[in-house]
């Protein structure tokens, strides 16, 4: 998802190298808030854990400063109570809904499954194409197993940072689908996600629509940055908010 949406090559006006500089600097800010959870058996569990064991960004008060407890776990504020050093009360159910909103993995759950990793798409409806593959790959069972094995063989180039750090998702963020082995792995899964859609009974339009994409991007090993590489100045003048911003081109999370 990353390689095959990535659309946010510029920042500040100039080219920044990735094709998804948004994805670059989410892989820049701190780990403990940014990073997927450790891998499991379980991902409930995983995710508990995760949650329990990053720090809580701070102590929300209704009067004064909000106190910022350095190292302070959510587990172990729950255990500690009021004694927790610099947290001055019990934490309550709140405290637990806030914290969960300042953790931005690229997969959040949030009693849906947020998915951060997924760049803005061009036109009005570029929204459509990501939510149906998506869509489609969770919901059809077929189209679930042959993603898998689509993805299968890339699980050597994870290494052992989970993303979005990890050697595979830099090169999605950095590379798209120029890099051979994700591009095999996004032509199987647009491919699992259009048979899908069908099976589905999913609307001529959505279905439409996804094909298209296939065939200007997936298809042909790019993805919609290379569209602004190739016309940088239109590019930027369709999207004025890149001049003078730290903020890259923007984005859309898809829930499912």
């Amino acid at each position: 998802m990353v390689a095959a949406f990535a659309n946010s090559p510029f920042l500040a006006g100039r080219a920044t190298g990735w094709r998804s500089t948004r994805q670059a600097l989410w892989a820049a800010i701190e780990p403990g808030r940014t990073a997927a959870p450790a891998p499991g058996p379980d991902a409930r569990s995983a995710w508990t854990g995760h949650v329990l064991d990053t720090p809580v960004m701070c102590v929300r008060s209704g009067e004064g400063p909000w106190p910022v407890p350095e190292g302070l776990t959510l587990r172990a504020w729950a255990r500690e109570g009021a004694r927790a050093e610099g947290a001055g009360r019990a934490p309550v159910a709140d405290d637990l809904d806030y914290h969960v909103t300042t953790l931005f993995p690229p997969v959040r759950a949030r009693g849906h499954l947020e998915l951060r990793m997924i760049d803005a798409q061009p036109g009005e409806d570029g929204w459509v194409v990501p939510l149906a593959v998506v869509g489609a790959l969770f919901d059809d069972e077929a189209a679930a197993e042959a993603a898998y094995r689509a993805v299968a063989p890339l699980a050597g180039r994870l290494g052992d940072v989970p993303p979005p750090r990890s050697p595979l998702w830099l090169a999605a963020a950095r590379d798209g689908l120029t890099d051979p082995g994700l591009a095999r792995a996004a032509r199987a899964c647009f491919d699992a996600a259009s048979e899908a859609l069908q099976r589905l009974g999913a609307p001529p339009a959505m279905r439409a629509l996804v094909a298209g994409f296939t065939e200007r991007y997936v298809a042909r090993g790019r993805c919609p940055a290379d569209d602004l590489l190739a016309h940088p100045l239109a590019s930027l003048a369709r999207a004025p908010g890149l001049w003078g911003t730290t903020a890259p081109h923007g984005r859309k999370d898809v829930v499912s």
